[in-house]
């Protein structure tokens, strides 16, 4: 079935694409408020970009009034935002996270999220967070009324200790990490247990033209 994104209505399209656009990475990401107040919250429209610079980006939509929730207007107005990644383990505190608190209110202190300081940048770490990545915004993009993309450059990042298996090579242990992603529909998340490994290969020129059902 073909469905022309312009001829449906953003929940429609929203819809179609969260459905099929799986699994995806979840950033948690924590910033800080002009008031002082630290807002963390997830978010699934988010992946790595490029590594020079390192890059992250995040797509940030905007509430059912059009405004810019929190983490939007903090990163607009500091520039600065921290991505945590998000294990089995911090599922719950994160889905606590996901509400819809004022803005007066720290979803870090509504969801009992344990912090540490940061280096580079004045948002916090989430402190159970297998890896963590300090940022400043490099490109804010605003396309469409409802919708604000922001690229990061990463200038920190922290992994775990444990998670680290050989330093000098900076081979990690990504399975111990245990990360969950988004799937579909309101609520449904993913465990990264279950992987399986294929080599890349080579370019082989006899391949060229089996497609047509000529053998070589």
């Amino acid at each position: 079935m073909k469905f022309v994104m312009a001829d449906l209505p953003p929940r429609q399209r929203y819809k179609l694409l969260v459905s099929t656009v799986t699994p995806r990475p979840i950033a948690w990401v924590t910033t800080c408020g002009r008031n002082g107040v630290v807002n963390a919250a997830p978010y699934s429209f988010f992946n790595a970009m490029g590594d020079d610079p390192p890059l992250l980006v995040l797509g940030l939509l905007k509430d059912g009034a059009g405004a810019n929730k929190d983490t939007a207007t903090n990163i607009i107005e500091t520039g600065e935002f921290v991505v945590n990644l998000v294990s089995e383990d911090d599922a719950e505190a994160m889905n606590q996270s996901c509400v819809d608190a004022p803005r007066d209110v720290s979803e870090i202190d509504y969801a009992g999220i344990e912090t540490a300081p940061a280096t580079r940048v004045a948002p916090p770490l989430i402190a159970s967070a297998p890896v963590s990545f300090e940022c400043v915004r490099r490109e804010l993009l605003e396309i469409g009324p409802r919708q604000v993309i922001a690229v990061g450059e990463v200038l920190v990042t922290h992994i775990r200790d444990a998670l680290v298996a050989d330093l000098d090579r900076l081979h990690i242990d990504t399975a111990a990490m245990k990360l969950i992603g988004r799937m579909h529909g309101a609520g449904t998340y993913l465990r990264n247990s279950d992987t399986f490994t294929m080599q890349r290969p080579a370019y082989d020129p006899a391949r060229v033209g089996r497609a047509d059902g000529e053998t070589r």
